[in-house]
């Protein structure tokens, strides 16, 4: 086994996927970053209880963060085509989030008035991983004013937080917690 430091980031610098060396502060670093960021936020909603609720779409997602992160990692789409376990995040997954938002949506009251994030602890969990995605999001739109990303990403990342926002109603509907409103 490889060890887990290199010590070749040592000087600010990172590889992009593909073997470019980078500042770490790079456009590029920044918003997969942020997507790997997103990403360790829905883990630690996931583990809240229930532990149940949504866990294969919820584990659907983390695998399209993956692949998002790897295209975002990458200038030279060609090298990320050859590494994916699976295709790239497109029209199929939005619907999927898209699906998800309307069966939830469909149980929940309308909502009237702004709320407060929080109620049970997964609730406020998934509200913190959507602002995490809505800030994935403000960092992949400034790295598409200087370099070819996907619009698929930001369809799914925008998607993606609206999801995360309903999810956060349902599981506070679950536990029979309203919420909160401001």
């Amino acid at each position: 086994m490889t060890r887990i430091y290199t010590k070749q980031g040592d000087a600010g610098e990172t590889g992009l996927f593909g073997g470019e060396r980078v500042p770490k502060d790079d456009a590029r670093v920044e918003a997969y970053g942020q997507v790997d960021e997103l990403n360790a936020a829905l883990g630690v909603a996931i583990v809240q209880v229930p532990e149940g609720f949504e866990r294969a779409l919820f584990e659907t997602i983390q695998r399209d963060l993956f692949t998002i992160g790897a295209e975002l990692a990458s200038p030279d789409p060609a090298k990320v085509d050859k590494a994916l376990p699976g295709p790239r995040v497109g029209e199929p997954q939005v619907a999927i989030l898209e699906k998800a938002i309307d069966t939830h949506e469909a149980q929940l009251p309308p909502l009237k008035s702004f709320i407060l994030p929080g109620g049970t602890a997964k609730a406020a969990a998934l509200h913190l991983a959507r602002t995490v995605c809505r800030r994935a999001e403000r960092a992949v739109v400034a790295l598409a004013r200087g370099a070819a990303v996907s619009p698929a990403i930001l369809k799914y990342l925008n998607r993606l937080s609206d999801l995360l926002f309903v999810l956060a109603r349902a599981a506070n509907a679950q536990a029979s917690r309203p919420d909160t409103k401001w």
